[in-house]
């Protein structure tokens, strides 16, 4: 899977338990959505190596 793949897997993930949180109360939903978060948050740091790796080469 490449890594674009999952950034947008992770972010349909979060926006379905963000929309059972915020809409349904579901304090279940809002620990994986932070889970999730998290998540994007090390993927999108993975990109922006890559990125500037590939930039300085």
């Amino acid at each position: 899977m490449s890594i674009i793949a999952k950034l947008k897997d992770l972010v349909g993930s979060a926006e379905v338990d963000a929309a059972k949180f915020y809409e349904k109360g579901n304090s279940a939903a809002g620990t994986r959505l932070r889970k999730a978060l998290q998540e994007i948050k090390s993927v999108a740091q993975e990109i922006r190596q890559d990125v500037t790796a590939k930039k300085k080469a």
